[in-house]
């Protein structure tokens, strides 16, 4: 069930649209916002106060990376694997942070602190490799920045 607050939220987003199914994504922002992640039942709740079906919702959902469709932990870490990271260290990074953290690609940290999810392209080419963690872009990356960075999300 969609709280006060989110239905409020989400009805502030679809007074911007002529159609109120436009503001499917800013309605799966704001309840994994409040939520941490998307359930299958939030799916339910959104699509019936959008008009729409739990299937074109989830269609919306699965789509886009950074909408998550399972828990995750405190803080993501979306990891770049396009060409241009991947030739020029995205492996030594990805090994480095499996190690560091105990995890796998689409695990989470026993101490629920970080998810290791893997991102097609961050923009950053320029500087890679890069990892975006919650809503920063780090680049240029090394085995040494990896921990300093990591030291910040405590």
């Amino acid at each position: 069930m969609l709280t006060e607050e989110e239905k409020n939220e989400i009805g502030a987003e679809v007074h911007k649209y002529e159609q109120k199914q436009a503001a499917c994504i800013d309605a799966l922002k704001i309840v994994q916002r409040h939520r941490g992640w998307v359930s299958d039942e939030a799916v339910k709740d959104i699509s019936v106060f959008l008009d729409m079906t739990p299937d074109e919702l989830d269609s919306v959902a699965t789509f886009y990376s950074h909408i998550y469709r399972k828990p995750v932990g405190k803080h993501v870490i979306l990891i770049c694997d396009s060409v241009s990271c991947w030739i020029m260290g995205y492996e030594k990074i990805l090994d480095h942070l499996k190690i560091k953290l105990g995890i796998g690609l689409g695990e989470t940290s026993a101490d629920g602190r970080f998810t290791l999810l893997p991102i097609a392209c961050i923009g950053a080419c320029d500087k890679a490799p890069a990892v975006i963690i919650d809503n920063d872009i780090f680049s240029n990356l090394d085995e040494g920045k990896i921990d300093d960075i990591l030291a910040q999300y405590e």
